[in-house]
């Protein structure tokens, strides 16, 4: 991914961790920080536009990190004021500024596989999330110059893959997460696809006994189901077999289903050693955007070009509120 280094996870680690997209907006952050106060300054080497993502939230700040170009890891951060590097526009703060100018693709957009998974973050309705996709999907719109997703994942908050076998795992998986609520959110994305906005629907950790449920209910059902094997080794035969039977596609994956935690999210922001500065705590004396941040969605995205086999382009957007008190 252009907007920073990529995570090697060791073989054998326990650790299923959000450090790709954190590091990703860390370095980000680091980025703008370093262009926007060259071009700030006359004799610097910069021109202020080195940053081609940031991402907002609805109400009233956001967070975002999507594909910034040219990051050199390991240098220093300059101070730089954070009215330099991000960018009000009304209530919604983008963090960094998005220069617009630099996002879209290479080629036409047919050369390319678009995938995008939409995280849905803890504590949110569904109502809520009606907007959050509409945020996030815009975002990607804008980005990669498409109109079209060729697929679109939905990894729902509660919901995990994990046990000592397959087994276990899948036995697990068949009381997690609130299948009511799930299906009313899966009719946002059946009308995108309705719409011929997202071409194919994939969930995200569904065992054998959810996906079966799940199938039966749906208007359109998934055709793609992403599962975590990293604690066993094999896909559980129940879950192969309903796969096959209703024409699902299962793919392995290593992300986190709890991507950005509330106090990760604060630790970017903050004051810390690592932290953008741009909220107030008591390590700066309160200078900065005052309340608790609460994070409202993630979304990653990934154009795969399809004649050449290769990745151009991969980031994210993150969406999250700053409430006062």
């Amino acid at each position: 991914m252009t907007s920073g280094p990529s995570i090697i996870r060791k073989s054998g680690s326990n650790n299923r961790s959000n450090l790709e997209l954190v590091n990703s907006l860390r370095d980000s952050f680091s980025e703008a920080k370093r262009d926007y106060a060259e071009g700030a300054h006359p004799n610097g080497n910069g021109t202020g536009n080195g940053v081609a993502d940031g991402i907002p939230n609805g109400i009233p700040n956001g967070i975002s990190n999507g594909n910034g170009n040219g990051i050199r890891s390991g240098t220093s951060t300059p101070p730089t004021s954070v009215e330099l590097w991000t960018e009000r526009d009304g209530k919604v703060l983008f963090i960094p500024r998005i220069n617009w100018q630099a996002a879209g693709l290479r080629e036409e957009p047919n050369q390319y596989e678009i995938t995008v998974k939409m995280f849905l973050l803890p504590g949110t309705s569904v109502e809520q999330r009606v907007q959050y996709i509409g945020e996030a999907l815009a975002l990607v719109s804008k980005e990669l110059g498409i109109q079209t997703i060729d697929l679109l994942v939905a990894s729902f908050p509660g919901i995990s893959f994990e046990g000592t076998c397959e087994w276990e795992a899948d036995k697990k998986n068949a009381n997690q997460g609130n299948l009511d609520e799930e299906l009313a959110t899966w009719r946002i994305f059946e009308e995108l696809h309705n719409q011929g906005l997202a071409k194919r629907l994939g969930v995200a950790e569904f065992g054998s006994e959810k996906l079966s449920a799940f199938v039966k209910r749906a208007s359109v059902p998934p055709v793609v189901d992403q599962i975590n094997l990293h604690d066993c080794c094999n896909v559980p035969p129940p879950l192969k077999q309903l796969a096959a039977v209703h024409g699902i596609e299962l793919n392995v994956h290593r992300d986190c289903t709890d991507i950005l935690p509330p106090g990760t999210l604060r630790e970017l922001l903050g004051s810390g050693p690592r932290g953008a500065n741009v909220l107030a705590d008591a390590e700066n004396g309160g200078v900065g955007l005052q309340g608790n941040i609460v994070p409202q969605w993630v979304v990653r995205y990934m154009a795969f070009v399809r004649d050449r086999g290769v990745i151009e382009n991969k980031g994210y957007f993150a969406g999250a509120e700053l409430v006062e008190g």
